[in-house]
């Protein structure tokens, strides 16, 4: 089975031949300056403690943060959206690896600043068994320490790309949550973090797993 990891890389390859070099430069920049910001550094870290929050899921079905952690200890990513191939790779990985994450002791899910029914629409076109949130306004996110405002030369790019965030997101903020996977145990703090400004770069499920092994 092909790592996540590879499995961007290769669409890396095949983006870099479809999007025309001026539009990948732009997009290329906004991640570099993005970066330079240092917005990671003002994220969660190993070591905190989560807030507590509830929010719907993509059924609408509201649950807090307390009762998931109850339960079983969690790994909660967070994720721009089901209109970004980088996040339905990231999905799609972590879903593979379900039975394994469970037979460890950590139940998964997500967070996004979806409205539920598109986030339904992700769950049921990749099949996915876990639950995803719906973080208004990215509320969550933001005491997550991981949003930023998605540059206006990027948003008309999305344009062309069909890609309407304000319809994905039911606001027009285009605030977008930064890719970043925890682990948090059953006390509510955080054993493993990654948090990443360049969108094209994500946590291994492998790595997460063995970082719920090592906390079970």
């Amino acid at each position: 089975m092909s790592t996540l990891k590879e499995e961007i890389d290769a669409y890396e390859v095949v983006k870099a031949q479809n999007v025309p070099a001026p539009t990948l430069a732009i997009m290329n920049d906004a991640t570099t300056d993005l970066i330079a910001t240092g917005i990671e550094n003002k994220a969660l870290k190993t070591g905190d403690k989560i807030p507590e929050f509830s929010l719907p899921n993509q059924n609408n079905v509201v649950s807090s943060i307390t009762e998931r952690l109850d339960a079983s200890m969690l790994v909660i990513t967070f994720y721009r959206g089901g209109w970004c191939p980088y996040c339905n790779f990231e999905l799609n990985a972590f879903q593979k690896m379900i039975p394994e994450f469970e037979a460890a002791g950590a139940k998964l899910i997500a967070i996004s600043p979806e409205v539920p029914d598109h986030s339904l629409s992700t769950q049921q076109k990749h099949d996915l068994s876990f639950d995803i949130l719906y973080d208004k306004g990215n509320e969550i996110s933001k005491e997550f320490g991981l949003v930023f405002t998605l540059p206006q030369e990027i948003r008309s790019i999305y344009d062309t790309f069909g890609i309407d965030v304000v319809d994905h997101n039911g606001d027009d903020t285009f605030e977008l949550p930064l890719p970043a996977t925890y682990v948090v145990n059953q006390a509510g703090e955080i054993v493993y973090d990654f948090v990443d400004p360049d969108y094209t770069k994500r946590s291994e499920p492998a790595d997460v797993l063995a970082a719920v092994k090592a906390n079970a």
